[in-house]
């Protein structure tokens, strides 16, 4: 006979200690699981507080409030009659430890500490929680008096144990650990656990859902079983934008997928599988049967319940399916523009200020804020009441319905080209062109007089003026008043996004962007306190390889022909003064200056696969990662 079991995990958007809201989303997903069917539902990682707390986590304000949101989900009717595993911080012997506290009708049945911590690169678990070091091991957790009252319990498990219910075994994972070399799952498949979950905090980079995949599918197929991974998503008050990638699979074979990129803030896949296929996958592998043998056991904890049920019988088999990938330009297009769109309904301003300079980078982060905008028209036409009265919220019109992204773009992005003695006429007509294409409120604006008045206050002082190099000066007078330029962008373009709507009698602020991609970054090619000292900086994690792929992406999805003329025109920062009306100075020349400090006359090198040259002209084969906006660049 058969043992048909339906399994669910969710994506959520959890905001930092926003307890109420989570606990409605976590109440949500739960009843979402049940009318579909499942009979164990797994959540994100720490998904009651949310997962970018930071050093909220030291308060202990942060537990009792987790505390108060599991207890009132242990007493709520949605968690009857089903197995929740949620995900919140809980302090043992005055240790803090990151786990998964999994209930059935209001009794907690296990609390699972993580075992392995993320500490590298964006994370710094290891600044809050401290990881379960014991392997197969549990103690007594000593219950709070406000959870032994509901749960009628005094001590409950907690350690690394499995569940036993009446037709299965289910083991637990948390994030990093299904990363690492030995992840638990290899023991405790041996161990002749059948369900394997991992509850996930795991942030968007490029082509990452390949590697997410992999790992799940290949845990199945050496091992057999059945794997549930869950996800945060969205931007929850940190940097990061985390993108769901909700998955479940069974013996290598992927048999439901969530969106990787969406503005639904709850998202729930169930999926009906059969334990006998686990049973005979495994049955036939000689040389896991022999390691299973010899494998230390995991505690049990008994569960007097069972995932499958009579009804289950006739329930239909889920099929597996081919896993769709985006590509990474379309990954650009959607998951920057969703942390955008996060960041925006959160930070409770009007929208966005972008300085537009017709290069490469800007016109980039232009698309993104369009991106956003196709997306949120979509999700309202698809129904999403959410995203509605968020955007209702925005713009300050509660009967307002965006149905057209150009319209919208207008409402909430304002686009600046901030002209200067230096700045050609192309360049103008190339912001204006893209501005007009996606529907931007543009304004255009001169900053001579303000530059004037700076280095006139210097002169006034000193009794000295510099001169550009072309004029005679020296590469420091030339280098000072190409940044006195950047700097006074910044300035003009926080002063514009705290009143330009005031000034339109609309109501808020705006959050102002930056375009400095991360190949500056790591070059130093830019100007401290310039464009890139924004509020928010979309593209800061983004090669300019990928960039330029990613604004070809918008020409053919968005049809925006503006971008053809920005993709085919040099990159140059516009700092200097013309030659004839023309571009003088790229940033080609400008990278091998005050980057490589080379002399403009030196004769071309190699810098890994590329040919430069320092002399003015196309760059031999393809381009250094460089900039396209009115910025000079200084290295730091």
């Amino acid at each position: 006979m058969g043992r048909k079991v339906t399994v669910a995990t969710c994506s959520l958007n959890q905001w930092a200690l926003d307890f109420e809201g989570n606990l409605q989303r976590i109440l949500k997903s739960i009843e979402i699981a049940k009318h579909k069917g499942a009979r164990y539902r797994l959540g994100p990682e720490l998904e009651i507080c949310g997962y970018g707390c930071w050093d909220h986590y030291y308060e202990s304000d942060t537990l009792l409030h987790s505390l108060q949101v599991l207890a009132a989900l242990l007493e709520s009717p949605v968690t009857r009659d089903i197995i929740c595993d949620v995900g919140m911080p809980v302090m043992h012997r005055n240790v803090r430890y990151n786990c998964r506290v999994i209930f059935l009708n209001r009794r907690i049945l296990l609390i699972r500490p993580k075992m392995a911590l993320a500490n590298e690169g964006n994370y710094r678990e290891l600044r809050w929680f401290t990881p379960w070091s014991r392997s197969r091991q549990t103690e007594e957790y000593f219950l709070p008096r406000m959870l032994q009252d509901l749960t009628k319990q005094e001590t409950v498990p907690f350690g690394d144990a499995v569940l036993a219910t009446r037709d299965t075994c289910i083991g637990s994972e948390i994030c990093e650990e299904l990363w690492t070399p030995h992840s638990p799952h290899v023991d405790m498949g041996l161990d002749g656990v059948e369900i394997f979950t991992n509850a996930s905090g795991s942030h968007h980079v490029l082509r990452k859902a390949h590697a997410r995949v992999d790992l799940v599918t290949m845990a199945t197929t050496k091992n057999g079983g059945i794997y549930l991974l869950a996800n945060q998503k969205g931007c929850d008050g940190d940097r990061l934008y985390y993108d769901g990638c909700a998955m479940i699979a069974m013996n290598g074979h992927i048999f439901a997928q969530g969106s990787q990129f969406s503005l639904d803030d709850v998202e729930v896949l169930t999926a009906t599988l059969d334990l006998e296929d686990v049973r005979s996958y495994r049955a036939e592998i000689s040389s896991r049967n022999l390691a299973a043998s010899r494998v230390s056991p995991y505690p049990r904890v008994k569960v007097d319940f069972a995932l499958s049920c009579h009804k289950d019988l006739l329930e239909p088999l889920s099929e597996p399916l081919e896993w769709k990938y985006h590509r990474p330009a379309e990954e650009i297009s959607l998951g920057p523009a969703c942390w955008l769109w996060d960041f925006l309904r959160r930070s409770q301003q009007a929208g966005f200020f972008l300085p537009l300079s017709g290069g490469v980078d800007s016109a980039a982060t232009a698309c993104l804020v369009y991106s956003l905008c196709r997306q949120v028209c979509e999700a309202v036409k698809n129904g999403n009441q959410e995203v509605l009265a968020d955007v209702r919220t925005i713009v300050n019109q509660i009967s307002y319905t965006p149905q057209d992204p150009r319209e919208l773009c207008g409402r909430i992005l304002t686009t600046c080209y901030m002209a200067s003695e230096n700045s050609s006429r192309e360049t103008c007509n190339r912001a204006t062109e893209l501005a007009q294409q996606i529907g931007s409120h543009h304004i255009g604006l001169n900053i001579d007089p303000a530059v004037k008045a700076v280095v006139g206050i210097f002169s006034l002082v000193t009794g000295t003026s510099p001169l550009f190099a072309v004029q005679g000066g020296s590469s420091r007078e030339n280098l000072a008043l190409q940044n006195v330029q950047a700097r006074i962008r910044m300035v003009v373009a926080y002063l514009f996004a705290q009143l330009s709507l005031w000034s339109r009698g609309a109501r808020g602020g705006l959050l102002v962007l930056g375009s400095a991609n991360v190949d500056e970054s790591l070059l130093g090619y830019l100007t401290k306190y310039d464009c890139s000292s924004a509020d928010i900086n979309p593209i800061g994690g983004i090669s300019k390889s990928d960039l330029r792929a990613f604004v070809q992406f918008c020409i053919e999805r968005f049809q925006l022909p503006a971008l053809q003329s920005i993709l085919a025109a040099p990159a140059t920062a516009e700092l200097e003064p013309l030659t004839n009306g023309q571009v003088s100075q790229t940033d080609e020349v400008s990278v091998l200056r005050h980057v490589f400090r080379m002399p403009p006359s030196y004769p071309p090198v190699s810098v890994g696969d590329r040919t430069l040259s320092s002399a003015p002209g196309p760059l031999r084969t393809s381009p250094l990662p460089c900039v396209s906006d009115p910025r000079p660049r200084e290295k730091f």
